[in-house]
């Protein structure tokens, strides 16, 4: 059976129309591809996938009426963020589209999405044409002149003349950074001309299932942020859980507009180890070996920047980072991984244990750091009676601590992005003395209530929870236990907020008769509720006592994302609090806290780094001038320098000291200020 089918002939026509009405179109290699058209199983996997999120996802929404603007838009920024390459009466064009998109796509008509691709891609290979000229002739970089890194306040352009100007001004931001970089201009405009000879490929390369997969995300994403369509290939990587997960540097990355983004750093690989790189960031160079020269990869298809990344255990690859908290214009900077394979030992629950003297006392914390809730499932159904899990192993953790005579428990669940559900459950149970943990309610309204039924608590003395923005899920059910059942104090960051579960379903099951390969469709179809009734959705778990943030909540977390399911409640479960928190000892442990906010230097040099962050960030008119920025550089340079100069020996001072042969992040101010404040509880306790 043919599986194409018949050509878009408005596709055809209207493309024939702007060759006729544009000048700028004589010849290019754009003429050299074949108009990309979707399949008879494209047709048949958008109707399917309409009719499951219609019946099945939590929301049962429809997307018709304004939605379908929504999806339009979303469209539209999928291909074009920067509002670079279509002008203003390509929106136009596409008004006949606007209100009735998905009514399209509800019948399997894929005309739209096809349409606007094709336009798309003829507007790219103009651009490229004109970036050539602009690189060439260069750029007068003493000129008062500034560029908004805020796309959203950018518009279309109305005709020629603005679109050029706005190519010309992008084209300098970018000449710019790398001069800044320490390159010269001509080396700047090699790497430049590189750059976008990759994005160029990239889009020589996009086929009809490229397309059809990046529509289905931006009609799939206005339904929430974790409902998503894969296609075959990409289907195929995630069922392997991208290989670059576990052999390589333990980091799984998406492709956002140019830019290759790391999602999330896998607990116990190289990228985690080396605690410097985390969610948001972004990859733009990657070379081999410690000494090999840095590869830009701006612009590149992701597998490509995977296929860099990734090799043999053992081996070394350098990377040229952007750190996410401080957008594309933040200075970038490079270290070393050696590749690995990620064992369950390297991502297991571990601790340490400090000593603190206290009012003559010397009082002693263990911190059990916990990177994700692991559970060795096979070798639990096979029956293995030393089968591997996160509860085992914080129980014996706690049996040893308590050998060593630990006054009080920190739990570091920071970076933590989750895991099994089971284990949140379990490891709770190992605080409280039985009782429901987290409450998941399906969209039909039905509530399960997981539950620890173990009776007995593994340790009954002071306990703290370490959260910070990354901690998710799995970690924001234990924390809010913890939290609503009084057992101990949450301290640190407002955790991520994803509060949602989701589900993967094949769409060969509903197409059995189809010959192609299908995809897969991820979507909702639960929420998670604390056992206050709470949903953990969007607004996280806040903590007991709030450490100063480096991340601005409205730019990381649930809550920054464009149509997250919003946060609710339901009818709280039956506990039975431990009450072993009261708001005397909150208050207590918050005027110790504001104290040594005060007073501790390395405090002091935080918040006043927060305050520059800040200020960098809300700042997005950027100079275009060299020596203006040159000089904006190094006065933020000096100003680091300046707080970091009480901060090159180890952030604990003189106030703890490391017991064992462990070997602690000892310049890791936020662990310290949790064991400050642990030992304050404990001294409390002590009396």
């Amino acid at each position: 059976m043919n599986k194409s089918v018949q050509p878009f002939f408005p596709i055809l026509l209207l493309l024939a129309g702007l060759v006729v009405n544009s000048s700028l179109w004589a010849q290019t290699p754009y003429d050299t591809l074949p108009i990309l058209q979707p399949t008879e199983a494209h047709a048949k996997q958008a109707m399917v996938s309409v009719n499951i999120l219609n019946n099945y996802h939590y929301r049962k929404t429809q997307l018709n009426g304004d939605r379908a603007k929504d999806v339009f838009n979303s469209y539209l920024t999928a291909l074009d963020n920067g509002k670079l390459y279509f002008q203003q009466a390509d929106l136009e064009v596409f008004e006949r589209y606007k209100g009735r998109i998905t009514e399209d796509i509800n019948r399997g008509n894929l005309e739209a999405p096809y349409v606007i691709f094709e336009i798309f891609r003829r507007r790219f290979f103009d651009r490229m044409e004109y970036l050539e000229q602009l690189l060439d002739q260069g750029f007068d970089f003493t000129q008062d002149e500034s560029f908004d890194t805020d796309y959203e306040n950018h518009t279309f352009a109305g005709n020629l003349e603005e679109w050029n100007e706005k190519w010309r001004s992008y084209m300098k931001f970018q000449a710019l950074n790398l001069m800044l970089a320490g390159r010269d201009y001509e080396a700047s405009k090699e790497v430049l001309k590189k750059r976008y000879a990759n994005v160029k490929r990239n889009i020589i390369q996009y086929r009809s299932e490229d397309v059809f997969q990046l529509f289905m995300n931006a009609y799939s994403e206005n339904f929430d942020p974790h409902t998503s369509y894969f296609s075959p290939v990409t289907a195929e990587r995630f069922r392997q859980n991208m290989s670059l997960s576990f052999e390589g540097i333990g980091a799984r990355l998406m492709q956002e507009d140019e830019y290759t983004k790391i999602v999330e750093v896998i607990a116990g690989g190289p990228a985690f180890s080396s605690k410097k790189l985390k969610a948001d960031d972004l990859i733009v160079g990657v070379a081999q070996g410690e000494d090999g020269e840095i590869e830009d990869v701006v612009g590149w298809r992701l597998d490509d920047v995977v296929d860099l990344i990734k090799g043999p255990a053992g081996t070394k690859v350098k990377l040229k980072v952007i750190p996410g908290e401080g957008g594309i214009n933040a200075p970038p900077f490079e270290l070393v991984l050696a590749r690995d394979k990620i064992k369950l030992e390297d991502e297991a629950a571990r601790y340490e244990l400090f000593q603190v003297n206290r009012n003559g006392r010397d009082l002693k914390i263990g911190v059990i750091n916990i990177p994700s809730f692991y559970m060795d499932f096979e070798g639990f159904s096979k029956g293995d009676p030393d089968y591997r899990s996160t509860t085992r192993d914080v129980r014996n953790i706690i049996k040893e601590l308590k050998q060593q005579g630990t006054d009080a428990i920190m739990i570091d669940l920071r970076r933590n992005g989750g895991g099994a559900l089971v284990e949140a459950v379990q490891l709770s149970g190992l605080f409280v003395n039985k009782g429901p943990i987290v409450q998941v309610r399906q969209s039909n309204g039905s509530v399960k209530l997981e539950e620890d039924r173990e009776a007995g608590l593994a340790w009954d003395g002071p306990l703290g929870v370490l959260i910070d923005r990354f901690s998710a899920s799995a970690s924001e059910i234990f924390a809010g236990a913890i939290q609503d059942y009084k057992r101990g104090v949450i301290l640190g960051e407002t955790t991520f907020g994803k509060g949602s579960v989701q589900n993967v379903v094949d769409l060969r099951n509903f197409l059995p008769q189809e010959e192609d390969q299908l995809g897969q469709l991820k979507f909702t179809l639960a929420m998670y509720y604390r056992v206050n009734g709470e949903s953990t959705q969007l607004k996280g778990v806040a903590p007991d006592i709030e450490f100063p943030s480096m991340i601005p909540a409205d730019e990381f977390g649930e809550s920054s994302q464009p149509n997250a399911m919003p946060w609710n409640k339901i009818e709280a479960a039956r506990f039975q609090s431990e009450e072993k928190v009261d708001n005397t000892l909150l208050r207590n442990l918050s005027v110790y806290y504001q104290q040594r906010m005060k007073t501790d230097q390395e405090l002091v040099n935080l918040m006043a780094e927060i305050e520059e962050l800040s200020k960098e960030r809300e700042e997005t008119s950027i100079s275009l001038n060299f020596e203006k920025r040159k000089e904006q550089m190094e006065l933020a340079k000096k100003a680091r320098e300046q707080r970091n100069k009480l901060s090159e020996t180890s952030a604990f001072g003189n106030e703890i000291k490391v017991i064992g042969d462990k070997e602690p992040d000892t310049k890791d101010i936020y662990l310290k200020e949790g064991v400050m404040i642990m030992s304050e509880m404990a001294l409390i306790k002590v009396g």
